[in-house]
């Protein structure tokens, strides 16, 4: 009986299940116990295939136009956590006279 319901699982999903639009090559990766919990989770809570979350955070990790160091640093949370550095550091040249001169 449970060999019959797989292959009508099986039928059903060859025939009746869409895949996205885009060409789709299948890549096996092996996740620890504790990181596949947390995607089976946040796939229910988001009501959306661990697959498609997967492709999700691939996208955004590997950044098609590609990360410049003012996006990991931002990411890091290092930007502007110096409070006591003066408005503009970056940008006005006052604050570049002499830069890079031995004293």
């Amino acid at each position: 009986m449970q060999r019959r319901s797989f292959a009508v699982f099986r039928r059903l999903s060859d025939t009746c299940v869409k895949m996205s639009d885009m060409a789709s090559n299948r890549i096996t990766v092996r996740l620890p116990e504790a990181l596949t919990s947390r995607l089976r989770s946040r796939s229910r809570s988001k009501g959306q295939t661990e697959s498609k979350l997967v492709r999700e955070a691939l996208e955004q990790y590997l950044c098609e136009k590609g990360d410049s160091a003012y996006d990991f640093a931002e990411e890091a949370g290092i930007i502007g956590v110096v409070e006591t550095a003066p408005k503009g550091l970056s940008t006005k040249r006052q604050h570049f006279k002499d830069f890079g001169k031995g004293k």
